[in-house]
């Protein structure tokens, strides 16, 4: 894992790789670069000179490696574009970006020093929890590029106690960003749902974070006819896994509530091949409660939060779920089935009852939901529907992490295309607004609680190129989103 420090030594001493300098645009000429002022004249005038002659425009993702003039402490100096015109404020999302796209771009380096010019602790912050959401890489399976090993942030004062703060909740937050990712981009004959379980009670073991697991038999006892359902398909039964961080004297209770199908074939209603290869990919939002919940422990948050991981192998088999069948979810309300590939909303029921019953005031779900989610906001912006005032709190924490939400609507006339003549609901209703009629299904399980469900089904997989501090595959989406709302709710935000 890519280590973190402030320093205060002088760039012209510091024995590092690479010191890295953030540019930005200009409307007539070069980039300019930033914190030039902190360089002897000479070497100044050097890079400044380079980045002419090289073209640097100061575009996001633009990373530039030059020969480090002499009198630098360091092999190369890196110019890593934010995309911001000069003179405009960098935000802490653009200070994410520029940082997680050099080192991202600087994989194989040792060592590597930011001196780029900040405003505040929580600008610090952002500068380290972009260069280690940069500095990640997969390697469950194949060899890849060792990601930058250490990290050292220039700043004025390392010993300030609120820039020390920064720091390690940017630090955390990337930490379980990674490992959302790693989740994510397990196979799925490795991550099944009881592997999936011992996975969650691994992770939080050592915390005060408390783990209970329902195996099938639980569950079908205790009547989660949507997990039992989605899972009889399959010879590795389904689990619902509990976490709970309860600190003394929190008053606020957040459920969290994560999809977790470990894999989706469909079901009977089963997919084209092609659709099939990412859907490992379909339990990443109970890995982002997982490690949402994980986090607000690390940080002692001060609201009691509890996570739910509905956890399923959608397959199809000669004991698999029907299109037609009936099944009763946690607390008695019938669902017709008809089609089962519809199935993570299925899962999600039971768990949002379960939450309802441990009298959660808020509860949040977040799921790879619809594909509909990806027509229309595509694979960068997530959905968030609910209760006005928590769908309005989910963009807000959004905004403050630098993740991209969009509200959307849940209207009333689509309800009426998921009535059955034989169960309270079907699980599918018009094609069109397909993303909303999953909402409204949601909604009937949540007994009036206030609630917010997020879909993530585009912007939880990267099939494209690396973009700043975002890989290939899996992206870890969620999480900041998540913890920010915490914070927000606990009134501990930074």
């Amino acid at each position: 894992m890519t280590t973190v420090d402030l320093t205060r030594t002088d760039l012209t001493k510091i024995r590092t790789d690479a010191v890295i300098l953030a540019t930005t645009t200009t409307a007539d000429g070069p980039a300019r670069v930033l914190g030039l002022g902190a360089l002897p004249q000479p070497v100044a005038a050097a890079v400044e000179s380079a980045a002419g002659v090289l073209g640097v425009t100061g575009a996001l993702d633009e990373v530039v490696k030059i020969p480090a003039p002499a009198g630098l402490g360091a092999a190369l100096v890196v110019l890593t574009g934010t995309g911001v015109a000069d003179g405009e404020p960098l935000t802490s999302e653009a200070l994410r970006r520029a940082t997680g796209s050099a080192t991202r771009q600087l994989a194989g380096t040792g060592s590597v020093t930011l001196a780029v010019p900040t405003a505040s602790p929580a600008d610090v912050g952002a500068l380290a929890e972009g260069a280690v959401l940069g500095a990640y890489a997969f390697t469950g399976y194949a060899g890849s590029p060792t990601p930058v090993a250490e990290v050292s942030v220039a700043v004025d004062n390392p010993r300030d106690k609120a820039t020390k703060a920064a720091v390690e909740r940017g630090v955390a937050l990337a930490e379980a960003v990674h490992a959302v990712r790693d989740l994510v981009n397990t196979a799925p004959n490795d991550l099944y749902p009881e592997s999936f379980a011992e996975k969650a009670k691994a992770a939080a073991k050592g915390t005060k974070v408390g783990v209970t697991v329902l195996d099938e038999a639980a569950l079908r006892a205790g009547g989660y006819g949507g997990l039992v359902g989605v899972g009889q398909g399959s010879p590795r039964g389904p689990r619902l896994v509990k976490l709970e961080w309860k600190p003394r004297g929190a008053s606020t209770h957040y459920a969290l509530v994560g999809k977790g199908i470990t894999f989706d074939s469909g079901g009977l209603s089963i997919k084209p091949a092609k659709s099939m290869e990412t859907m490992k990919s379909d339990m990443a939002g109970a890995a982002a409660v997982l490690h949402a919940v994980l986090v607000a422990a690390r940080l002692n948050l001060p609201v009691h939060v509890t996570g739910w991981l509905a956890l399923a192998e959608n397959m199809p088999s000669g004991t698999a779920q029907r299109p037609s069948d009936v099944i009763t979810i946690r607390g008695g309300r019938t669902v017709e089935v008809l089609n089962t590939d519809a199935e993570g909303r299925l899962v999600l029921a039971d768990a949002i009852v379960a939450a309802t019953e441990d009298h959660a005031d808020v509860i949040v779900d977040i799921a790879t939901l619809t594909g509909a989610q990806m027509v229309a906001l595509g694979n960068q912006v997530s959905a968030v529907m609910g209760t006005d005032d928590v769908r309005a709190a989910v963009v807000t924490a959004a905004q403050d992490c630098g993740e991209q939400f969009w509200p959307m609507p849940l209207p009333e006339e689509l309800r009426a295309s998921m009535k059955s003549p034989v169960a309270d609901i079907a699980n599918i209703g018009d094609r069109f607004g397909g993303m909303l009629v999953a909402g409204l299904f949601l909604r009937e399980f949540t007994d009036g609680t206030p609630w917010a469900h997020l879909d993530i089904a585009g912007p939880s997989f990267n099939e494209g190129s690396p973009r700043h501090y975002v890989p290939k595959g899996g992206t870890g989406v969620g999480v900041r989103t998540l913890v920010q709302l915490l914070e927000n709710a606990a009134g501990t935000a930074r």
